[in-house]
């Protein structure tokens, strides 16, 4: 199986410690945000991946040369202009076509800052057995953007805020508002489906296919470790776990 570790942005939200690296490289406990989910994704039977970068990419490129790629065969999709999450996705779609562009089997799409310990074997077969075009891992908590999702499971809008309006992509008689985890699951016939270009998120063209009436389902986690390191606080609070042997590096 293959998969794509989105790690080209800013990572603004983490100043200071991205202001000579790029957040791939930021480390928590000893180890960078890339080798983290790199080793994850390994664990599970990925064994070709491609990174995006922008900023500092040198640093990147010397840093997986330096380690051998970490057991993988991997590419990176360097963009001269941040592309967002579906244009850095949609550059990168000649890494999961076959030479002659017939589709490969599912793969997986990553945020490089975050880590978890979501079942992604399970997750595959969910979205295998769904028949899905994608499939998002979500939990029920706490965050600032929700995403809607009908009685089916499947995704009809999105809500910025626990009080704010909802923005339905199709009619729903009761959505339900979850939390996205930064997990996918994707079919390689996606990329002959999303019309936008240049620079877009990945979560409107999901939206836009939703609207269309593509199946872009969710996958409920459940109790499973999940933290976001997007924030120095969060990275701090990410070593504190992995000393109480709540989260471990395969």
């Amino acid at each position: 199986m293959k998969a794509m570790i989105l790690a080209a942005g800013l990572g603004t939200r983490l100043r200071p410690l991205t202001n000579d690296r790029p957040k791939a490289l930021v480390e928590v406990g000893g180890r960078t945000l890339l080798e983290i989910a790199l080793r994850r994704l390994r664990g599970f039977g990925v064994r070709e991946a491609i990174v995006n970068t922008h900023h500092y990419a040198e640093m990147i490129e010397e840093y997986l040369k330096a380690n051998n790629s970490f057991g993988m065969r991997i590419e990176v999709s360097r963009e001269a202009e941040l592309l967002d999450t579906g244009g850095g996705l949609k550059q990168a779609a000649h890494f999961f076509l076959k030479e002659d562009g017939s589709l490969q089997e599912p793969f997986l799409l990553h945020n490089v800052d975050v880590i978890s310990t979501v079942d992604l074997e399970r997750m595959v077969r969910f979205h295998t057995d769904q028949g899905a075009l994608a499939t998002l891992a979500v939990q029920d908590r706490q965050t600032s953007r929700y995403l809607l999702f009908d009685e089916q499971g499947q995704l009809c809008g999105r809500r910025a805020g626990r009080e704010g309006k909802d923005e339905l992509a199709r009619p729903a008689q009761q959505a339900q508002a979850l939390a996205f985890s930064g997990i996918h699951v994707l079919s390689p016939r996606i990329f002959a489906k999303m019309r936008e270009e240049g620079a877009f998120s990945i979560v409107s063209a999901y939206l836009n296919l939703a609207a269309e009436g593509e199946k872009i389902a969710a996958f409920r986690t459940g109790e499973c470790y999940w933290r976001d390191l997007g924030r120095p606080e969060s990275i701090l609070q990410a070593a504190e776990d992995m000393e109480c042997a709540k989260y471990t590096i395969a």
